[in-house]
């Protein structure tokens, strides 16, 4: 899928002058091996509302939205990693060092994500969804309910829309957003490319512009 590679050399890109060096490593491992979802669907959201604003004139992603797929990319695979240490601490295994590592990276990625949203209209949305996540990792804890961690899912394809829908147009349709969080499904992300339904980019243009859809960018994650 396309789009996947872009997302994966969007993000790539975005962290490429990390150092130490083991700490860059570590970080683009992590993005080589996970699911490239959330980005494409940023993408999907961009071509499915506005077309002219997807492609650079040498075929590449044009910068915007390329930054936009990248940032929410880093963000979810930062807060993935994050989930995966709370999981399985590997400091009650003995590997301290590769644990103090793994939250160095964790922490980069979603700063990085940040910063890649920080000047646009998916700056509050970004906000909020590491905000949920924080919130529903402490309930977790607390009350031993597992299945909150994976509202996580849900959260940041909500993210991805706003992200793409912001940069088409500048709003986003509650039913798109209800739509990007149905899609999630409570699991961790497949590939992309078996991810999305071949009418996704249809049914994202046909909710985007749903005559009832508000300008907000408000997530489910702020309720």
């Amino acid at each position: 899928m396309e789009e996947a590679a872009a997302v994966r050399r969007a993000a790539m890109d975005a962290v490429g002058d990390v150092e130490p060096v083991p700490l860059r490593e570590r970080i683009e491992t992590q993005l080589g091996e996970g699911s490239m979802a959330p980005g494409v669907l940023t993408i999907l959201t961009v071509r499915a509302l506005d077309t002219a604003s997807v492609d650079a004139p040498n075929g590449a992603l044009s910068e915007p939205v390329a930054e936009r797929a990248a940032g929410v990319q880093l963000i979810y695979d930062g807060l993935r990693l994050t989930r995966q240490l709370a999981d399985d601490e590997p400091w009650l295994s003995g590997d301290k060092d590769d644990g103090d590592l793994a939250v160095l990276a964790a922490d980069v990625l979603v700063a990085r994500g940040f910063y890649l949203l920080a000047r646009t209209e998916a700056a509050d949305a970004a906000v909020s969804t590491v905000r949920a996540f924080g919130r529903d990792q402490t309930v977790s804890r607390e009350t031993g309910d597992a299945a909150l961690a994976r509202n996580l899912e849900a959260n940041v394809l909500e993210l991805a829309v706003v992200a793409g829908a912001t940069l088409a147009d500048g709003g986003v349709a509650p039913r798109l957003r209800e739509f990007a969080a149905d899609m999630a499904n409570g699991s961790p992300f497949p590939d992309a490319e078996s991810f999305f339904p071949e009418t996704v980019t249809d049914t994202i243009g046909r909710l985007g512009t749903d005559a009832t859809g508000g300008a907000g960018v408000t997530t489910s994650a702020d309720q």
